[in-house]
Parts: C-alpha cells; sequence; structure tokens
C-alpha cells in the first residue's frame, strides 16, 4: 500500500521513511524482446531462449537496464505525492546490478527516502532502492534514484 505525501513540506518531513516493498512483478520473455526492441539489444542471453539454456546463465535474462527501467511502476506502488506541479527524473548516483534477472522469475522493490533537499522551485529527493529477486539471497539490482519534485 502505497504512501501518500501531500506537498513538498510532507515530502521533507518523510526523509528517513522505510517505503516497504512493492508487488511481485514477473519477467517475460514478451517483456524482455518488447525491450530488446525499443533500444536495440538484441544479444542472445535475453532474447534467444534456445540458445540461452546453453549460456551462462542456463536460459535467458532480463536486460540490466529493464530491471533499472522496472524501478519507476515499481516505486509508484510505493510512495503518492501529490500537491506538486511536476515530477523529474533526474538521474541515478549509483547502480549495481548484482545477480541476473532470469526470464520466468518474479522481482519487486524495496525502497526508502533518503536525502531530501531544496532546490530551485522544489525538492530533490534520493531514494534508496533494492530490485529484489525471488528466491535469492542476493538482489538483482541496488539503485540510488534521484528525482525532483516542483511546487
Amino acid at each position: 500500500m502505497a504512501i501518500t505525501v501531500n506537498g513538498l513540506d510532507e515530502l521533507r518531513n518523510a526523509a528517513g521513511t522505510d517505503l516497504g516493498h512493492s508487488s511481485w512483478l514477473r519477467i517475460t520473455q514478451e517483456r524482455v524482446d518488447t525491450f530488446a526492441e525499443a533500444t536495440d539489444d538484441h544479444q542472445w542471453i535475453h532474447v534467444d531462449p534456445e540458445r540461452a539454456k546453453e549460456g551462462p546463465f542456463g536460459g535467458p535474462i532480463a536486460h540490466g537496464y529493464l530491471t533499472l527501467s522496472l524501478l519507476i511502476p515499481m516505486f509508484s506502488e510505493l510512495l503518492n505525492i501529490e500537491g506538486v506541479s511536476m515530477a523529474i527524473n533526474y538521474g541515478l548516483n549509483k547502480v549495481r546490478f548484482v545477480e541476473p534477472v532470469p526470464v520466468g522469475s518474479h522481482i519487486r522493490l524495496a525502497a526508502s527516502l533518503g536525502e531530501v533537499t531544496d532546490v530551485a522551485n522544489g525538492v530533490q529527493v534520493l531514494v534508496d532502492g533494492t530490485v529484489e529477486l525471488q528466491g535469492s539471497e542476493k538482489p538483482a539490482c541496488a539503485a540510488q534514484a534521484v528525482y525532483r519534485y516542483m511546487a
């Protein structure tokens, strides 16, 4: 269930809040193939299930950047920000792809709000996120995302 904050003051006050976990999201071959089409990244470890069975991961895996891009929908399950005019994905401070994400597996986001600092016409928010891989002790991805919210 999402935490809701209304306006920049409530967002500032939420710094340090554990946002919990998103729901599990299944990674399908169709999603991987669609991402490959969108990015022109057709490496066989992603898009050729038969060849990938003989590869280093025993089957096809999601692109690291696909896993990273799924932070957006998973994060939207955790935090609802009202009373702002605009939200901007400002970038990333650190990203690590710790474990491959096999096609057919499930991932979810565990996140917390880090530092919230004032910027022109708004605030900058650091979000510490870990993409968990169901059944694995290691995460699929660890990232610190930077967002800006404007009044």
